[in-house]
């Protein structure tokens, strides 16, 4: 093994460990089990960052809760009316995938809180990171990141 693959192996374990570790406490529901949207105690999704923003501004836009919309137990904040209404009309299609938690430690099936600046968009769909090194990492091979992300939240929808 070459020493850049080495070190390119060493460093992704390495993430994956502190994402782990560091599991920026994990986000929790009511009854004490683990909530699958990305939100805070005041049950703001994503940190109150408009998700439709990524979309059609392509950056992360701090939302208001004077454009507020509650879906799926959390409360989305967007930057302005149109955005509410597009959200409010086609959550699906806007929603960060995974809840807007972790995409890169859902690869391994751990609930880890998303920092909302450090996003990816592929395909049209919406994917968060624990933060931006993380997020250049997991661009490097992003359809296995995905495939193996959407087996492991297949199994903790199914818990649910």
């Amino acid at each position: 093994m070459r020493y850049c693959d080495l070190l390119t192996t060493v460093s992704r374990w390495v993430v994956l460990a502190l994402c782990t570790a560091i599991v920026l406490v994990a986000p929790t529901n009511a009854e004490g089990g683990e909530s699958l949207i990305n939100k805070g105690a005041d049950d703001v999704a994503i940190e109150g960052y408009d998700t439709v923003a990524y979309f059609t501004e392509d950056r992360a836009v701090k939302g208001s809760k004077d454009y507020e919309f509650e879906w799926q137990d959390a409360r989305w904040h967007f930057s302005n009316v149109k955005h509410r209404d597009l959200f409010a009309a086609n959550p699906e299609r806007y929603a960060p995938q995974f809840g807007g938690l972790c995409a890169g430690a859902m690869t391994r099936g751990v609930v880890v809180k998303a920092d909302p600046e450090a996003w990816t968009i592929v395909d049209d769909k919406l994917y968060m990171k624990v933060n931006k090194s993380f997020r250049d990492e997991w661009r490097q091979d992003p359809a296995g990141n995905i495939k193996q992300a959407n087996e492991a939240w297949v199994e903790k929808t199914e818990k649910k």
